[in-house]
């Protein structure tokens, strides 16, 4: 089976990089290829692509993999996606059951089993991202900005300490949904996640709910509330414990329209990509991918 294994050179340490770079060149019938800048991977798989591949490999975390999925997106029902989770947040790697230790996930490339996964799309004016994971809009940016300047000092309690550290700076969207093209909402809201998979940030389980073969997507809305039921919310949410929540809105769709006032930025995937007016659309069962154990 031809193989193409597009790598990011960047994840994982050094010596790693240099290990599995021998290994993957001594397997049969598989080709590889390094990126070097943003948009590479986009650009080698969609040559994969063209060139005929069966089997199309993201060896890097989950911006590489997210880039591959795009560069593939005109082979979607031909060419089937794997993973070498190699970054730091791996979390679409969680949802499929790939393990990070790469000796074990090369296994499961090995065994080859498959299974076939929702696509979610987004549009912003016109322009086009596929994603595998996630897409939030609202103080998610600003959350991450805190995060990444706490964890030196709060390691994995990081995204904890951002999280309520960005509660005084919130500001709220005025914000205009309308779902499925049934159900319009127009509420007042400070975040909106849209979930095909289940965890964000190295692990947090936002959407565990979340089925990557239901062909739906999981839509998390936060309306606006006071600071100190937020303060309590956070902690609920890192543990997966806020689906009963009064403070949050869920919903299921196949289609989301978001418009806002101040304009929402996403980013998909973890990659800021664009603002509203947004179209988010579920392709169902539109990707082959190699998988581990999956509930």
């Amino acid at each position: 089976m031809k193989t193409c294994i597009i790598a990011n050179p960047n994840a994982g340490t050094a010596d790693l990089m240099a290990q599995l770079k021998d290994r993957l060149e001594q397997m049969p019938e598989t080709s590889l290829a390094f990126t070097e800048k943003e948009g590479d991977g986009r650009e080698l798989a969609r040559r994969a692509v063209a060139e005929g591949a069966e089997t199309i490999v993201a060896a890097g975390g989950d911006g590489t993999l997210n880039e591959v999925l795009n560069g593939m997106a005109e082979g979607f029902g031909r060419v089937r996606l794997g993973l070498l989770p190699l970054g730091t947040g791996n979390d679409f790697a969680r949802s499929i059951g790939v393990p990070a230790e790469p000796d074990a996930a090369l296994a499961l490339l090995a065994d080859g089993r498959t299974r076939r996964l929702d696509v979610g799309r987004a549009t912003f004016g016109g322009r086009c991202r596929y994603f595998l994971n996630m897409a939030v809009g609202g103080f998610s940016p600003l959350v991450s900005e805190k995060a990444d300047e706490a964890k030196d000092r709060w390691g994995p309690l990081a995204y904890l300490r951002g999280a309520i550290g960005a509660l005084p700076e919130l500001s709220g969207f005025k914000a205009d949904l309308l779902l499925n093209d049934a159900e319009r909402l127009e509420i007042e809201t400070y975040n909106l996640v849209i979930s095909n998979g289940r965890f964000v940030a190295s692990g947090i389980p936002v959407a565990p709910q979340s089925l990557l073969d239901d062909g739906l997507l999981d839509v998390m809305i936060a309306p606006i509330s006071t600071i100190p039921q937020l303060a309590m919310l956070v902690p609920q949410v890192l543990l997966g414990r806020h689906l009963e929540s009064d403070l949050l809105l869920f919903r299921k769709v196949t289609r989301l329209e978001v418009r806002s006032d101040p304009p929402m930025t996403f980013n998909v995937d973890g990659e800021i990509v664009g603002d509203e007016p947004a179209l988010f659309e579920v392709m169902p069962l539109a990707l082959e991918m190699v998988v581990g154990a999956m509930d």
